[in-house]
């Protein structure tokens, strides 16, 4: 349980409020929107890791995306070869927009583990699109909940974006992680709206 007033986050780490969200039931189809570019989603039926990280690093990196970078590569191999978690790419000619990651590994529930696209991509319809198959596809299979988190160092729309796609939010929670871009995970100039964690103690 966390005190009541501020906390000193100590040097080095970052603290972010974190915002968990849900739906209980499948919403109703929503009418397709057109995309800028036309829009395809591929499964990576055996994921290459050094790809997954690539891809998740361009879409994360601005919102310090640093987990499945500080994970071992045979604890990631895992996750990624289990049958119960379905990777898929965005993308369209010779492109890669957007990552979208389902976990099933919950038996009746699926947590949208990972959704977002790479900056060029933002605003211009794909995440709708995205949405609209995540959702097709998560609730394809025999589950009671859908779940997904967001954070204060999100893009500020992913809450409200999340909201309207029909997530509900039921819980806050606070974490703290040393910052990835100052243990080399990182470059030092990502996440730009998100001061460096190196202050004098």
């Amino acid at each position: 349980m966390l005190s009541l007033g501020y906390s000193t986050v100590p040097s080095g780490m970052l603290a972010n409020v974190v915002t968990c969200l849900e739906m209980r039931e499948e919403p109703k189809p929503r009418p397709l929107r057109p995309t800028e570019r036309p829009m395809t989603l591929e499964r990576m039926e055996k994921p290459d890791i050094a790809a997954y990280r690539a891809l998740f690093r361009a879409v994360g990196q601005d919102w310090l995306w640093c987990s499945r970078l500080l994970m071992a590569d045979a604890e990631l191999l895992a996750i990624l070869g289990n049958p119960d978690v379905e990777v898929y790419v965005l993308g369209g000619p010779s492109l890669r927009l957007g990552l979208l990651e389902l976990d099933f590994r919950q038996k009746g529930q699926c947590e949208l583990a990972f959704f977002g696209l790479v900056p060029e991509a933002i605003g211009r319809g794909a995440g709708r699109f995205l949405m609209d198959q995540a959702l097709a596809k998560a609730w394809s299979r025999p589950i009671e909940r859908l779940w997904v988190h967001t954070c204060t160092f999100d893009h500020p729309s992913a809450l409200g974006f999340y909201r309207r796609s029909g997530f509900t939010p039921y819980e806050f929670m606070v974490e703290v992680q040393p910052d990835p871009r100052l243990t080399g995970h990182l470059p030092r100039e990502a996440a730009s709206h998100v001061p460096l964690a190196e202050f004098r103690t």
